[in-house]
């Protein structure tokens, strides 16, 4: 098989759901290749990729374009989603261990704020970012995309803005690897947890949470967050089930305070949403979590790092010397 045909493979694996729909487009250009032979070339060049990844984290970053005016504000957007893996019971008939487990795959997006526009109808475009992904922890999500991000400009951004959906993890790695950062909770999850606080503070009566949740929503459009929070911290939480769902969102906003500046962020024409990161999600689950796909650690882990080859300007490394 030529390179320039092992490159076309590999790309379109990484596009398409499936190994088996790769060799369905294969067959369409005229090259008929079973699905065997691409998932196969997969693994070989994705293992390359990985370690090419684990070579990159031990030099310094180059950034890409140096010749680039300093960035008004760098984005960092967090994010995480679940796919399936093969259990230690996978593939036996009779056994009491799992045959299939979930696992956290962590995702990050970078880019900078002049990278972001809309086009004539509306829709928001980012000419160039990053996205990393990984099945490890925090820290390695950290070091992957804080590496990516110094090659895209994060070093000479005048301000850097960490946007997530408030699980801990991300406000921790934030701490830990961009303690300078501003941070911001998203806002349209911010938004579901105050329709489920107006849910239960009118009895699940939808007409009234719409009223209730409406104008505290305006509220925080116009930067009156403090009042709205002093507000929430006040009600009361009964023993009912609304009085749970009350006194859980009550420590979640309580939890969440300092990342609620919407107008202040909005004013400045900076994004409050982490819609990047989520739509990034939500490609990756179309490739990694179709029907019938359980992973093995290694088999994700190449088409990922394969993937980010791609996405992340590195394709043209893998296919030195092939």
């Amino acid at each position: 098989m030529s390179p320039v045909l092992e490159q076309r493979l590999a790309f379109t694996a990484t596009l398409v759901g499936s190994y088996e729909a790769a060799a369905q487009d294969a067959a369409n250009w005229g090259c008929p290749v079973d699905d065997s032979v691409i998932h196969a070339l997969v693994e070989r060049v994705g293992a390359k990729a990985e370690m090419q990844i684990q070579e990159r984290l031990q030099r310094r970053p180059v950034e890409s374009q140096p010749q680039r005016a300093a960035s008004e504000l760098a984005l960092l957007m967090l994010d995480g989603w679940f796919a399936r893996f093969r259990g230690p019971g996978w593939g036996k008939k009779q056994t009491q261990k799992e045959r299939v487990e979930w696992h956290e795959i962590k995702n990050g997006v970078f880019y900078l704020h002049e990278q972001a526009g809309r086009t004539e109808g509306g829709r928001g475009v980012i000419t160039h970012k990053t996205v990393v992904r990984t099945q490890g922890d925090c820290a390695d999500l950290g070091q992957r995309l804080h590496w990516e991000a110094l090659r895209g400009g994060l070093g000479r951004a005048k301000e850097s803005l960490v946007l997530g959906d408030g699980i801990g993890w991300i406000w921790n790695l934030k701490a830990n690897r961009w303690p300078q950062a501003r941070e911001l909770l998203d806002f349209w999850h911010g938004s579901q947890h105050l329709w489920s606080l107006g849910r239960a503070c009118n009895q699940m009566d939808e007409v009234k949470a719409r009223g209730w949740v409406q104008k505290r929503m305006d509220r925080l459009c116009r930067g009156h967050e403090r009042s709205v929070l002093k507000e929430i911290s006040k009600l009361k939480a009964s023993g009912s089930q609304c009085g749970q769902i009350v006194r859980k969102e009550k420590n979640y906003f309580a939890s969440q305070a300092k990342r609620m500046n919407y107008k202040e962020i909005a004013d400045r024409g900076w994004p409050i949403g982490s819609g990047p990161v989520e739509s990034s999600c939500r490609q990756d689950q179309r490739r990694f979590k179709g029907p019938g796909q359980s992973w093995t650690h290694q088999g994700f882990t190449n088409l990922s790092a394969l993937d980010q080859a791609r996405r992340n300007h590195h394709w043209d490394e893998l296919w030195l010397n092939a």
